[in-house]
């Protein structure tokens, strides 16, 4: 930090060019600054990606597992389940597993399975958490540094009677606190929108299990025989009378 600002009277009365350049007068705290925000980058896809709809499988499970129930029971449901490798499936699988157990346990199965696919699914949310607390934090210290160099540029006796160095001096410095609210903003707005995804998966698995529940106790549903078509009879040949 001291020696960027510490650089030259000429430059650092210089105006900024470029973006770049803003970035790089911050200083060696940007460093810090720069693995925060390419860490916060990675782990927002990661999960953006695994939080997707048709990735926690909800829907489409509901599509076949439904039908699945009321036509062939459970048997038919773990079927389904089984071919499925999401968050979904797994939590109905645990409860059709137990269907035959006690009311009870089964509902304390169920439900330590789907606390369990929640903590997975909202494990790698805390990074971007961590990123927003952290990011101001730095972006701070590198202004307080940069201020002090600022100062003790000005205190000089090369730099006495001229203001335009402690502006430029303060104008360097607080490029870290921006570089910090620029990085942990987003990080905080998408922490809670991918926490928005998890909610809404925990209550649409909470309905799709009730909705489960209420499909087998109502039993199997037979379907109807097909009708059988009819046999069709020949047309009665009438005999020739003799003349």
């Amino acid at each position: 930090m001291a020696t960027v600002l510490q650089s030259s009277p000429e430059s650092t009365g210089a105006p900024i060019a470029s973006v770049l350049d803003m970035l790089l007068s911050g200083g060696p705290v940007m460093i810090p600054l720069a693995l925060c925000s390419a860490i916060a980058l990675t782990y927002a896809i990661e999960r953006a990606v695994r939080l997707r709809a048709s990735a926690l499988g909800v829907a489409s499970l509901e599509r076949e597992l439904l039908p699945a129930l009321a036509t062939g029971g459970i048997a038919r449901g773990l079927d389904v389940v089984e071919r499925a490798a999401t968050p979904a499936a797994r939590v109905l699988r645990v409860a059709l597993s137990h269907w035959n157990a006690p009311y009870l346990e089964r509902e304390k199965q169920t439900e330590e399975a789907g606390l369990r696919e929640v903590r997975t699914l909202s494990a790698n949310l805390k990074p971007l958490v961590y990123i927003a607390m952290l990011a101001p934090l730095l972006g701070f210290l590198g202004t307080v540094y940069g201020m002090i160099v600022a100062f003790s540029t000005v205190a000089s006796s090369a730099s006495l009677g001229r203001p335009e160095m402690l502006a430029a001096g303060i104008s360097q410095a607080l490029v870290t606190t921006a570089a910090g609210l620029t990085i942990a903003v987003p990080a905080q707005v998408l922490y809670y929108v991918l926490k928005s995804r998890v909610e809404r998966f925990s209550r649409e698995l909470e309905d799709l299990h009730a909705r489960a529940s209420d499909t087998l106790r109502r039993g199997i549903v037979v379907a109807p025989p097909a009708p059988k078509p009819e046999a069709t009879q020949p047309p009665e040949t009438v005999a020739a009378q003799p003349a």
